[in-house]
Order: C-alpha cells, then sequence, then structure tokens
C-alpha cells in the first residue's frame, strides 16, 4: 500500500511510500492535480486529506478520479476531521443537512474505506459507506500520560456523556463528572452551565470533548468547575479549530490537549498528539 498526501503538511502514514504529486488550482477556482507516480493494477492506495473546504473536498474527489484512470484497485481515504459534523441535523427550517451534502459526495467516489477519527456523532458513520471509526481513546490516554496523573473525566454536555463512559472503560473505569448547557438553536448562544457535583474536593479535571470551535463552551465550564472547587483544569480536544486563538482559554486551562487533525499549532500551553502516533496501523 502507498499513501498520497493531498495536504503536505500532513502525513500519518510515514512507514507509507509516498506518492508524489503537484496540485494546483485553475485561475477560475477550479482544483487541479497530476501524479507522477505509476501503479500496478493490484496497488492500493489511501488518500489523506484534511477537508476544511470545499475546494479541499473538490481536490480530494480529482485525486480519486486519476488514481482511477491509472487502474488502482483499491483507494482508501483517510479524512480525520470529517467536514459539518456538526450540521448533523435540521434544526430550524431552511437549513441543509450539510453532513449529509459531504457523504453523499464521498460516496459517490466508490472508495473502498473512509477512516474518520472520533466523529462528532453516530450520524457521520451511518451516511458513509465503508466507513472505519478510530475513537477518541487512545488520543486522551496519551493526554493523560503526558499529565502523569489521571484526572476526573468531565463531560461537557449530553452528547458527549456516552463517548466519555467509553472513554473511561477504556482507561479501567476512570470517574465521570457530568455536566450540561442551554444553547439558544437560533443564535448559538450559551447559557445555563451546570456541573452535577456538590464539592471536587480540589481534584484535577479534563474536559473532553470533539470539536473546540471558539471555546465558549469550555470557558463556561471551566468557571462553573472553579465554583466547585476543581483542582487543575485540563482540556482534551480531537480536533482543534480554536477560530478565536487561545488567549481566553490558556487563562482558563493548565494544558490544552488537541490533535492535528484541522491544522498544526505551536501554541505556549498547548500539546498537539499527532494522529500518525493515534492511528492503528
Amino acid at each position: 500500500m502507498k499513501t498520497i498526501n493531498l495536504d503536505k503538511n500532513f502525513n500519518s502514514f510515514l512507514e507509507l511510500e509516498s506518492i508524489s504529486f503537484e496540485a494546483f488550482t485553475f485561475a477560475g477556482g477550479e482544483p487541479h492535480i497530476k501524479i507522477k507516480s505509476d501503479f500496478a493494477i493490484t496497488e492500493q492506495v489511501v488518500i489523506s486529506h484534511r477537508l476544511n473546504s470545499f475546494n479541499d473536498l473538490g481536490l480530494l474527489c480529482v485525486a480519486v478520479d486519476a488514481l482511477k484512470r491509472m487502474k488502482v484497485k483499491e483507494i482508501n481515504a483517510f479524512i480525520p476531521y470529517f467536514p459539518a459534523a456538526r450540521q448533523d441535523r435540521v434544526m430550524v427550517g431552511g437549513e441543509p443537512l450539510t453532513v449529509k451534502v459531504y457523504a453523499d459526495i464521498i460516496n459517490a467516489l466508490q472508495l473502498s474505506k473512509v477512516t474518520v477519527f472520533d466523529p462528532h456523532s453516530e450520524v457521520t458513520p451511518a451516511l458513509l459507506n465503508n466507513c472505519e471509526v478510530i475513537p477518541n481513546h487512545t488520543f486522551i490516554k496519551k493526554a493523560i500520560e503526558h499529565i502523569g496523573e489521571t484526572p476526573l473525566l468531565i463531560s461537557p454536555d449530553g452528547g458527549a456523556l456516552k463517548k466519555i463512559y467509553k472513554v473511561s472503560e477504556y482507561l479501567g473505569g476512570v470517574e465521570v463528572v457530568e455536566c450540561s448547557k442551554s444553547r439558544d438553536v437560533k443564535t448559538g448562544k450559551l447559557s445555563g452551565f451546570k456541573v452535577y457535583a456538590d464539592d471536587l474536593q480540589g481534584r484535577d479535571c479534563m474536559i473532553v470533548d470533539d470539536i473546540c470551535d471558539g471555546g465558549a463552551t469550555f470557558i463556561g465550564l471551566a468557571e462553573e468547575l472553579k465554583k466547585k472547587n476543581a483542582g487543575k483544569l485540563y482540556l482534551a480536544i480531537s480536533h482543534g479549530i480554536f477560530s478565536k486563538g487561545f488567549a481566553n482559554l490558556t487563562q482558563h486551562f493548565e494544558k490544552i490537549f488537541t490533535t492535528d487533525s484541522v491544522k498544526n499549532v505551536a501554541e505556549a500551553g498547548v500539546v498537539q498528539i499527532n494522529l500518525g502516533d493515534i492511528l492503528d496501523k
């Protein structure tokens, strides 16, 4: 098997031979690729790409087409952060089911396997054909190893609870504290943060979630956890978008852990764990 890393700053398959290519965008905005390697028809190829825009999706599509025209027999894809994973339900009239739009396009490529890391919900793997899910278990284990002591695992809301209990089970039964918040579906504004524990007795806590965008959820929870006598606070995020930067987040958390699923991060107080160290190959 060989790999083609469409984002040259992202490679989770260092042990595989990498396929050389040239990718560019035409003046009209269309993504294009020229693959320079030759293949035997029995060759297997895995394409890895971070899909942070529709143009990234377009590059994946044209790469698949080019490989098929080169008679590659089996084509797999590794999409670490599945785009529009949060748009997995229609909340108000007039909205699209965006995750299904992406899934339909990728399904049309007829890939042998599509691997995603820690999808936002069960909707994504249900929509994707031949989907393989890599859970966040090893990522959280490595984050805890970096700390050196096992903290309480904090579930930020009901949607994360099922996955966090699976992490707890994987780690041998780490204690979980449940939290909740309210969101206005029309404005997206958050309020009503609650921690379902009377006194955390100075114990260190790690909030575990799949996505950090602006970070308002985690700042609100950090404030409530401190009110409940929490010790050091840590944040472990599978997919770090960090659209509002780190200034506010690092004021509340001793360390922030994330992966390179969305982008490469070099920031004081942030520990980035490469997916190449997580994937079970």
